[in-house]
C-alpha cells in the first residue's frame, strides 16, 4: 500500500549518506598514507594497497600490522580484490580515485619508457638473442621484475658490476619471457637478450639501479667493403661449426648445455646488433668479461669477426 511506501521513502531520507559517516582518512593504506589503490585483504583482516602489501611480502612473509605469518597466503600468489571497499571508494569520492588511478598510471608509464629511468639488474652479461636465466631472490629485484610486469614492458637492463662505477657502461635489454613464482616469493625468471645499449646516465629508484641509455647499432658497409664482409663472416663461421664438433671436453660440455650452434643469417646487417650466433658463440667460449665487454661495445662486425677468428683458430690449434 501507498502509505508503507510513503514511510520507506521517509526511512531512507533519514539515513545518513555513506559520504557523510567517511572521511578520506578511513579509506588510506597504512602502508603508503594515500588512498587505497586495488585494496586486499590479508587473512588476519587487514587491508593495504595489493602494490605496498606486495612490496611487504619481498622482505617477510608476514602482515605488516599485527605480523601473523602470511606464508599460506603468499604461496597461493592470489591477492584478491576486496569488492566491497572498491564499491564503497567509488560511490563514495569518486574524484579521488579517479586522481589516485591517473597517478598510478603516470608512474607506471615512467616505468614503461624503456630509454629513461630504465631498471637495471646488476648480475652477469647477457647477449643479444640469448637466452639468459635467473634466480631472483633480493627483495629489490623482485619489486623491479614485478613493475617491469605491471607496466607491461617485460624488460629490463642487465649490466656487469664494474668496480667504482656500480655497473659497467654497457649491457643489454632482457625480456622476460616466463616466470615462475615459488612459494617463498623467490622466482625463477626466463629472460633472453634484446638490444645493446650505452649508460648516459646513472640513477635509482626503489632501492635498485636505473639508468638512461642509448641502443648501440652496428655501423652498416656496402659495395666492395660488404663483400669482404661477407666473406669474412663465411670463414668465421666455418671456423665456429669446426670448433663446435672438434672441440676440446669442456667445450662439447659447454655445448650440450647451450645447445646447437644457430643457423647462419641471410643477410648479416638485418639486425642492428649483428648475426646471433656472433653473440651466442661470445657467450659460451672460454673469455675474460673485459675482453667480452670490448666485443659487445664494439658497433664494428668486421672487428667482431675478426677477433671471433683469431680466438677460435687459437682455441682449434690447442692440442686437445
Amino acid at each position: 500500500p501507498p502509505a508503507n511506501e510513503e514511510g520507506t521513502e521517509a526511512a531512507k531520507c533519514n539515513q545518513p549518506y555513506l559520504g557523510e559517516l567517511l572521511s578520506i582518512s578511513d579509506l588510506e593504506c597504512s602502508l603508503c598514507i594515500r588512498m587505497f589503490l586495488e585494496p586486499v585483504t590479508t587473512p588476519c583482516g587487514h587491508t593495504f594497497c595489493k602494490e605496498c602489501l606486495e612490496r611487504c611480502l619481498d622482505h617477510r612473509p608476514n602482515c605488516p600490522l599485527c605480523k601473523q605469518s602470511l606464508r599460506e597466503y603468499l604461496k597461493a600468489g592470489s591477492y584478491s580484490c576486496t569488492v566491497l571497499l572498491q564499491d564503497i571508494m567509488l560511490a563514495t569520492f569518486p574524484a579521488q580515485l579517479a586522481e589516485r588511478r591517473e597517478l598510478h598510471q603516470a608512474e607506471m608509464a615512467e616505468l614503461s619508457n624503456l630509454t629513461k629511468n630504465i631498471p637495471i639488474f646488476v648480475c652477469t652479461m647477457s647477449f643479444p638473442g640469448v637466452a639468459c636465466p635467473l634466480h631472483v631472490f633480493e627483495p629489490r629485484y623482485r619489486l623491479m621484475i614485478r613493475q617491469c610486469q605491471e607496466a607491461g614492458t617485460r624488460r629490463f637492463g642487465m649490466c656487469v658490476y664494474e668496480t667504482g662505477k656500480s655497473f659497467a657502461d654497457y649491457g643489454c635489454m632482457l625480456e622476460i619471457r616466463q616466470l615462475e613464482l615459488l612459494a617463498d616469493g623467490r622466482s625463477l625468471v626466463d629472460t633472453v637478450g634484446g638490444r645493446r645499449f650505452r649508460v648516459l646516465r646513472r640513477g635509482h629508484r626503489d632501492g635498485y639501479n636505473t639508468a638512461d641509455i642509448e641502443y648501440l647499432e652496428d655501423k652498416k658497409v656496402a659495395g666492395e667493403e660488404l663483400q669482404e664482409l661477407q666473406s669474412l663472416h663465411e670463414s668465421t663461421y666455418e671456423l665456429a661449426q669446426r670448433f663446435c664438433e672438434h672441440g676440446d671436453v669442456a667445450s662439447r660440455r659447454l655445448l650440450m648445455q647451450h645447445g646447437p650452434l644457430p643457423e647462419k643469417e641471410e643477410d648479416i646487417q638485418a639486425s642492428v646488433d649483428g648475426p646471433m650466433w656472433c653473440w651466442w658463440l661470445i657467450s659460451i667460449l672460454p673469455l675474460d668479461p673485459s675482453f667480452q665487454l670490448r666485443l659487445f661495445s664494439s658497433t664494428s662486425l668486421r672487428a667482431r669477426l675478426t677477433q671471433l677468428q683469431r680466438i677460435l683458430l687459437a682455441l682449434l690449434q690447442q692440442p686437445p
